[in-house]
C-alpha cells in the first residue's frame, strides 16, 4: 500500500519566499543599461518595464509562455560582445524547463538568467506553482549543466547574485525568491510591432 508521502510525491520541503520583488529585482540587476534584456510575460515584464522606463533595450513578452530563455540564448549567440539578461518567472520557466539543457550545452559567456520565483502562476490566477511545493529550479539548472548558479532568498545574498549576473565566465543562472505580491503597476507598451522595431533599432545601434 502506498504511503501518504508516496501519494503526494517526493516529500520535498517547500522554500520560504520573503523578499519584496519591487526592491529585490532592481537591487539584483543594478545598472540596467549594461544589458540587452529579455523578459518573460506577466510579472517579470512589469518588473523590467518599471525598472527601465520601458526602455528600447528591453524586449518584454506577453502571451508567449516559455520562450524567454531561448530568445535570450539566440540573442547572446548573435551579439557576443553584449551582456544579455533574461528575467523570467518560475511559471514561465517551468513551461520550457528543458531550455536550460540547451543553454548549458551552448554556454554563452555573455548570458545571465534570473528567475523571479514567487511560487505562483501569476498570469492565470495565482495558483501555486511547483516551486512552492518543493521543486528547486537551481538544482534543475545545475543538473542541466549550468555551472554558475545561485539561489537568492535574503537581502544579504543579493550582492553575491548581482556579481554572478555581471561577471559569470559562462552562462549564469540565479533564482530570486520573492513573496507572491504584485509587481510594479507600470503600463508598458503592448504593441508588439512597435516593441520589436525599437528593440531591433537598439540592438543594431549597440556597439
Amino acid at each position: 500500500m502506498a504511503t501518504d508521502q508516496n501519494r503526494r510525491g517526493t516529500g520535498a520541503v517547500a522554500p520560504q519566499f520573503i523578499l519584496d520583488r519591487r526592491d529585490a529585482v532592481p537591487a539584483l540587476i543594478g545598472r540596467h543599461e549594461d544589458f540587452l534584456v529579455v523578459s518573460g510575460l506577466a510579472g517579470t515584464s512589469r518588473d523590467v518595464a518599471a525598472l527601465t522606463g520601458d526602455g528600447a533595450h528591453t524586449y518584454t513578452m506577453a502571451g508567449a509562455m516559455g520562450g524567454a530563455c531561448m530568445i535570450g540564448l539566440g540573442l547572446a549567440l548573435a551579439r557576443r560582445e553584449r551582456r544579455v539578461l533574461v528575467l523570467t518567472g518560475d511559471g514561465e520557466l517551468l513551461m520550457n524547463v528543458g531550455a536550460l539543457a540547451t543553454i548549458a550545452v551552448m554556454n554563452p559567456a555573455n548570458l545571465a538568467i534570473v528567475c523571479v520565483d514567487n511560487g505562483h502562476y501569476g498570469e492565470t490566477g495565482y495558483q501555486k506553482s511547483h516551486t512552492s511545493l518543493g521543486v528547486d529550479l537551481e538544482k534543475i539548472a545545475a543538473g542541466s549543466g549550468i555551472r554558475a548558479t545561485r539561489t537568492i532568498a535574503s537581502r544579504e545574498e543579493i550582492p553575491d547574485g548581482a556579481r554572478l549576473v555581471r561577471e559569470g565566465n559562462g552562462t549564469a543562472f540565479v533564482v530570486l525568491r520573492v513573496k507572491p505580491t504584485d509587481p510594479p503597476a507600470f503600463k508598458r507598451n503592448m504593441d508588439p510591432s512597435a516593441c520589436r522595431n525599437r528593440f531591433r533599432a537598439a540592438l543594431l545601434g549597440a556597439p
